[in-house]
């Protein structure tokens, strides 16, 4: 039995690199220009808008829940003992005759309007937004099932798919709702050419994610820093 060659899978990279005509920065690893290039379209005109995911809330929810029973229990027995034939708790007094003698401009009134009111919004904003802002949603194949995806999944799935490229030392993908921001570096070919390839590459792996909205596409290009 022959033992496997190691040339035959093997693809022997050039040494040197051809610094960019008209562009000394080109040669000392500056990134290369990429304001005006627009990048391949990968919008799906095909594509369902699919709303986002929305969270349970289940944190906000619980706390809310247990600081309303506290308070509802509160009063409940104060107000059980008083029609038992016992007095008033001193802090339900104490309340009462707060709310009672303390003016509407008092520091202290606005002050716990000024939280009560955070409070409200806050929860008004919570109970309005889907919220789940890491989850994308993805295309509906069956109509009773729905399926997201994580944004740090798709920006793996995407940087592996970049690193396949010919010319690609290391990349780093952000993704976003609507874009995906890739920063590459290349140590040898040109940088138009590498940044085609991605474009090309990375368009094809944003369709195959298969979420419901393809977001758009940036990318760049740079050469390695010297060392030291």
């Amino acid at each position: 039995m022959s033992e496997p060659q190691g040339s035959e899978n093997t693809r022997k990279l050039p040494v040197l690199e051809k610094p960019e005509k008209g562009d000394d920065a080109g040669a000392l690893g500056q990134s290369a220009s990429a304001a005006a290039y627009e990048p391949l379209n990968t919008v799906d005109d095909e594509d369902g808008r699919q709303g986002r995911f929305w969270s349970a809330r289940r944190i906000p929810a619980g706390i809310l829940a247990f600081l309303l029973l506290v308070a509802a229990g509160a009063f409940l027995y104060d107000v059980v003992a008083v029609r038992a034939g016992r007095s008033a708790l001193r802090w339900r007094t104490w309340l009462a005759q707060q709310l009672a003698e303390r003016p509407l401009d008092d520091t202290a009134v606005l002050v716990g309007a000024g939280i009560a009111a955070a409070v409200g919004l806050w929860l008004i904003v919570l109970a309005a937004t889907p919220g789940l802002r890491d989850v994308l949603p993805m295309r509906r194949t069956h109509a009773d099932v729905r399926a997201g995806l994580h944004r740090g999944a798709a920006a793996m799935a995407l940087r592996d798919r970049a690193m396949e490229v010919a010319g690609v030392q290391s990349v780093r993908v952000r993704m976003k709702r609507r874009k995906v921001d890739v920063r590459a570096v290349s140590h040898f070919r040109e940088l138009d050419d590498v940044r085609a390839d991605l474009d090309t590459t990375l368009a094809e792996g944003i369709k195959g994610l298969g979420l419901a909205r393809s977001p758009a596409l940036s990318v760049r290009v740079a050469r390695p820093g010297r060392k030291g």
